[in-house]
């Protein structure tokens, strides 16, 4: 066997193939266990130097290695080219020859071929015309030449590897495009602000950021019975270089806006500020700071009665319903102030806003279309396989008949199938 074709051969060989596929499954369960596209200073933290993990690994080692964004390194999508050149020359070498015989007959010219199959027989050569009739009633190919017959049914189901090796490349090829074409930012937006996408969280080598301004229209939480929040939407528009409206959606957690491949998901929320009407009429605009985490948001503000700021009113939200709470200096709770409404105290002020933002996620991968291509040929090919491929061979000699077949699944249901050609 020349050089290169025992290179092809091995590359081939199924032990080659699944050796990779360990490799990959390996390196994926440590992009599962490292945190992905984090910042060094998280690395430094929860990798350091003086204790490393597991006796060895540190932030360095992450960093260097690229452990820190396993699925777009160069070995990482070389170990993925290989698997997928594997896959596609055993199709080629094995899954398509072996298809190519499938389709040939494959006569049986003595009876000593009989031997090497679990199911056979001898019948009297009387009953030979009644059995190639009764195998043409079980829409089998038939091949007649003379007195011997070759019979085929379910060819489709030696497609089924060929459909897998297919179905699996295809998955391959997504993965690849959306690891190096793909990207994921997020964008913290105030109600009716216009942004572009700039908070760039992860992105591949050859990525392109789109130029697409998209505007937030508004942003409302609806609640529960018991004021938990029960969901947050956000109502968005995409505009062309002019500013127009070209597309507009609501949407909220698990129902994302697409456009042209960019996907808009709904993931946060923020309250930023308050806007007061004072005693004097002026429109005063004051930052909300937060104060507690992703479960229990709190939002604090001080508004001041003096220009030395040593006597004033605390506001305090907790929600997006529409009112605030209000506090003295010394934390006498003064009672809730709803959207256009006045406190009547020796400080009254009335609320106009409330300035809130939403936290949207953009995202896009054009290799989803080829995974879910790919995957809805691997369960087609699942289905496949049910079909049973199942063969027949038949010799004629001046004294009998013999008679046997083989099946490559469903052994059970072709023995009945099998007694039932044989009996007279």
């Amino acid at each position: 066997m020349k050089p290169k074709q025992r290179f092809f051969r091995s590359l081939a060989d199924l032990r080659f193939a699944i050796a990779i596929l360990l490799i990959i499954a390996s390196f994926s369960i440590i992009g599962t266990v490292i945190e992905q596209d984090q910042s060094i200073e998280t690395y430094k933290l929860n990798y350091p130097l003086t204790n490393r993990v597991f006796g060895f690994l540190s932030w360095d080692i992450i960093l260097r290695f690229g452990l820190d964004h396993v699925y777009k390194t160069w070995w990482f999508i070389s170990l993925i080219v290989t698997f997928g050149v594997s896959l596609l020359t055993c199709t080629i070498l094995q899954q398509l020859p072996a298809l190519k015989i499938s389709r040939r007959c494959q006569f049986f010219r003595t009876p000593k071929q009989f031997q090497r199959l679990k199911i056979s027989t001898q019948l009297n050569t009387s009953n030979f015309y009644r059995l190639l009739a009764k195998i043409k009633e079980t829409k089998y190919s038939i091949f007649h030449q003379k007195n011997i017959i070759y019979a085929y049914k379910g060819l489709i189901g030696r497609i089924a590897p060929i459909i897998v090796h297919f179905s699996m490349i295809l998955i391959l090829i997504g993965t690849i495009v959306g690891s190096v074409n793909g990207f994921k930012a997020q964008e913290i937006i105030p109600k009716t602000e216009t942004f572009h996408i700039q908070n760039i969280l992860s992105n591949g080598q050859v990525t392109l950021i789109p130029k697409v301004s998209t505007r937030v229209n508004d942003f409302w939480i609806t609640y529960t019975k018991q004021t938990t929040i029960n969901q947050f939407y956000s109502d968005i528009s995409i505009l062309n270089v002019d500013g127009n409206e070209i597309d507009r959606k609501t949407i909220f957690v698990n129902s994302p806006a697409k456009y042209r491949g960019i996907n808009y998901y709904q993931t946060d929320w923020n309250l930023i500020g308050l806007r007061i009407e004072d005693q004097d009429s002026k429109i005063l605009q004051y930052p909300l700071v937060n104060f507690g985490n992703f479960q229990n948001k709190i939002w604090l503000t001080w508004i001041p009665k003096t220009q030395n700021l040593d006597s004033g009113i605390i506001v305090l939200m907790d929600n997006l319903q529409g009112y605030c709470s209000i506090y003295n200096e010394f934390g006498v709770f003064l009672g809730n102030l709803e959207l256009n409404e006045k406190i009547m105290s020796t400080f009254p002020i009335t609320l106009v806003d409330i300035l809130s933002s939403t936290g949207l996620q953009i995202k896009t991968d054009p290799g989803i279309p080829l995974i879910y291509t790919g995957f809805f040929f691997l369960m087609l090919s699942t289905l496949i396989s049910y079909i049973t491929y199942s063969q027949i061979w038949v010799i004629k000699d001046k004294k009998q008949i013999f008679i046997g077949g083989t099946t490559t699944r469903a052994t059970f249901e072709f023995e009945i199938e099998f007694f039932k050609l044989i009996k007279t």
